[in-house]
């Protein structure tokens, strides 16, 4: 059987520092390989993703990527868009525009730009909200409890390409303070099965000069049944259903996530009202672990 060999790369996101974000392979020059073949790779590495490099099909696009969990193929997730961008430039290519990425990907056209502190941001893709009915609020509220959830930001599914229902508690002790085991972890299962949402995004306010604004934590409650170390496209959601809410603490703020499993996911996120529909820009550091070859 022959074979070719291709660049790798495997990339820890949300984080300047190796081992504290959330991990990602990047598989370059992917085309020929087949959807099946792809998702083999994917549950191969049995990383939260694998992206696949692939040249663009729309002009206006530096590169495409395909993006699989161990289980499913997604069209969009945030810290495979942040990684799979950091890799390509880390490899040595020349953005079309200086200081611009145009990624392609399964929801169409996402862009990148560089931020001031070197970092990278990504535009949070458009969402659809949707909140929870009374009887879907009063189920989770018997599941997480009355009260710790705050309700004066009300849960709601928000899918930007990957759908999370967002819920907010009181402060970041309770968020971290959660545990959904045994029948907590499946009322919870039934509701997000409901809502069509792939988990659940739990967030909480830290005190005034905390390590940041938010702490946030993910829950995979479907295929998948593991906390998420830091999910960009739950960040980006966050950041959607909190304008939406008018409940942004700023022009910019900055989230926590993956503390409950030993990680420091570092998350940016700031509005450019400039622009039509007050776009989010979903940003954070990203640092190369392993560079080196892959044979397909």
């Amino acid at each position: 059987m022959s074979s070719r060999t291709v660049q790798f790369k495997q990339v820890d996101v949300f984080t300047p520092v190796p081992f504290k974000g959330n991990p990602l392979a990047v598989i370059f020059d992917a085309e020929g390989l087949s959807t099946e073949r792809m998702q083999e790779i994917a549950r191969w590495t049995n990383l939260s993703e694998t992206a696949f490099l692939l040249p663009p099909t729309d002009s206006r696009a530096d590169y495409r990527v395909r993006i699989f969990t161990t289980a499913v193929e997604l069209p969009f997730a945030g810290h495979p868009t942040l990684g799979s961008a950091h890799a390509l430039l880390d490899s040595g290519y020349t953005p079309k525009t200086a200081g611009r990425l145009v990624q392609e990907c399964g929801v169409g056209l996402v862009a990148l730009a560089e931020q001031i502190n070197g970092e990278w941001a990504f535009a949070a893709p458009p969402a659809t909200i949707v909140p929870l009915t009374g009887a879907q609020n009063d189920r989770l509220a018997a599941t997480l409890g009355a009260a710790v959830i705050d309700f004066s930001a009300p849960p709601a599914a928000v899918n930007n390409g990957a759908p999370w229902l967002v819920v907010r508690v009181q402060d970041a002790a309770q968020c971290l303070a959660l545990s959904l085991q045994g029948p907590a972890r499946e009322s919870l299962q039934t509701l997000v099965a409901e809502v069509g949402t792939h988990g659940i995004a739990v967030y909480g306010p830290h005190e005034p000069g905390g390590p940041a604004t938010f702490e946030l934590r993910v829950i995979l409650l479907g295929a998948e049944n593991i906390e998420d170390p830091v999910t960009g496209s739950a960040n980006a959601a966050l950041a959607t259903l909190l304008t939406a809410q008018d409940k942004r603490p700023g022009t910019s703020f900055t989230v926590r996530q993956g503390t409950a499993l030993d990680r420091d996911g570092r998350v940016s996120i700031a509005y450019d009202d400039e622009t039509s529909g007050a776009r989010a820009w979903i940003g954070g550091a990203s640092v190369t672990v392993i560079d080196g070859t892959f044979r397909l």
